[in-house]
Formats: C-alpha cells, structure tokens, sequence
C-alpha cells in the first residue's frame, strides 16, 4: 500500500498471515507491509508453558501480533502473539479492514477522474493521509463535513470525486453498548418514583439512549454513541443519574452488563 512504511515501528501491532509453523515457533507474512516475513517465537506464542503450539496457532490463520524488534539489514522481524489482548486485535483487525476499503474507494476516486490506484495515491491519497492520518478516517471526515477539503487544495475534479465517493460508500460511524438495570422502591407508591428516575438516564447530548421495560423490576437500558469510549461514558453517566435519583427516594438500583438467567 503506498503511503505505508516499509518496515513496522517496534511496539505497533501488525494483521499477520500464518505461513508456517514449527515446533519452536511459527513464520508469518506481515499483510500490511508487502508481505514481509515475521517470526513468532515459541516463547512469545502464549503466556505460560506451550505444549502444542497449534493450539495456539496454525497455517493459514489471520493474526494480530506485536513487534518485538526489526532488523532491516537482514529483513528480519520478531513478533509476539501473547503481547496483544483481545480488545487490540479487535481493533486492529478492523483497522485493517477499514483502510483496505479505503483503498478500494481510492481506486474508485481514480476511476471518476481517469486515473490509476497509483496515481491516485500519488495525487491526493498521500495528501489525505497526511492530513487525517489514515484513507478511512479521511473519507468518515468528508462523509460527516465535505469542507475539511477546503484547506487542502486539492484540484477540485479530485476533491468532487473524494466527496461523491464517500457520501456514496461510507456510513456515520457508530457502536451500541447494553445492560440491564433492576430499579425498586419499597414505598407503596415506589412505582411513580421508578418512572420519576428513568428520565434522568436519557439527558445526552453525545449518544441516543434508549431504555426499555423488560418486566418487574428489569429494564434494558442500550446506549448508541460515536464510540465505545463515548458509548461507555455516556452509558456510566446514565446509570449514575438514574441511581442518584432512585436512592433520593428511598429505592435501590443494580446494574448488570448481561442479563442473568
């Protein structure tokens, strides 16, 4: 891809493809980066002893590593499988295949304007990354506000091009976050204090949330935001509200992230 690095920075995460494995360890192709080969020793697989090590890894598996060091007089990368949680390799795969859609719709750009992958990259997909420090974030940008071009100058059969692609293809970025809160007052009339609380939890500006009755004395409550970052601070800030307001009247609220049965 251009615009990449040649090599990866130690400590970045990388979208690895597993080619070979060995009992002391297992040879990958980094996706990213031109297919450049990395090496994951046994010892960086997993934490504690690994017995197997296609338990853990196997040929043909789609992985998400951390670079360990990078020697590019020998082309040599040292990767750690262990080193990445769950959350992170989320992330990164999804990064990744973020900025391989960017690319397609890049190529779309070029197409509009009678111009190559590369020569679309060389005109206005450097330009772009530099400015918004990835293609996608750059076409989630002109989705959202087709003016952050204007500081650009771009030629404007590109930018028209890049604003026509992206209100085409890209959609407002969003994540939903839910739980279920049990509320319950033991006053007579504890069900009008319940009702009174529930408002208090929807007062955002930053996400949509929603809450809903499930049945005595459970509501779902989801929250909608432009992140799970926000999503779960708007999400904390709901509850607190409504529990503030429940136990001034004397109630209780318990909040679970999952339904029990």
């Amino acid at each position: 891809m251009p615009g990449r690095a040649e090599y990866p920075e130690v400590g970045d995460l990388v979208v690895c493809s597993v080619q070979n494995v060995k009992n002391f360890g297992a040879f990958c192709s980094l996706d990213e980066y031109g297919g450049k080969e990395g090496f994951i020793h046994v010892r960086d697989v997993a934490t504690g002893w690994v017995k197997y090590i296609r338990d853990h890894v196997r040929e043909g598996q789609k992985i998400v590593c951390k670079v360990l060091s990078v020697d590019k007089d020998r082309g040599h990368i040292d990767l750690s499988l262990k080193q990445v949680n769950d959350h992170q390799r989320r992330e990164k795969i999804q990064e990744w295949k973020n900025e391989k859609k960017a690319e397609k719709l890049l190529e779309i750009v070029g197409q509009k304007v009678g111009k190559t992958l590369d020569e679309a990259y060389a005109e206005v997909g450097e330009v772009l990354i530099k400015e918004f420090g990835s293609l996608y974030v750059a076409f989630e940008d002109v989705k959202a506000d087709s003016d952050v071009l204007k500081d650009l100058e771009l030629d404007k059969k590109w930018g028209a091009a890049v604003v026509e692609v992206a209100n085409e293809n890209i959609q407002a970025p969003s994540v939903t976050i839910d739980g279920m809160l049990e509320l319950s007052n033991p006053k007579s009339d504890g069900i009008d204090y319940v009702k009174k609380a529930l408002p208090e939890g929807v007062k955002s500006s930053e996400a949509e949330i929603d809450i809903h009755y499930l049945g005595a004395p459970r509501y779902r409550i989801s929250v909608t935001a432009e992140d799970y970052k926000v999503a779960e601070q708007e999400l904390k800030g709901s509850i607190d509200n409504i529990t503030a307001a429940i136990e001034k009247s004397g109630g209780t609220a318990v909040f679970r992230r999952k339904e029990e049965k």
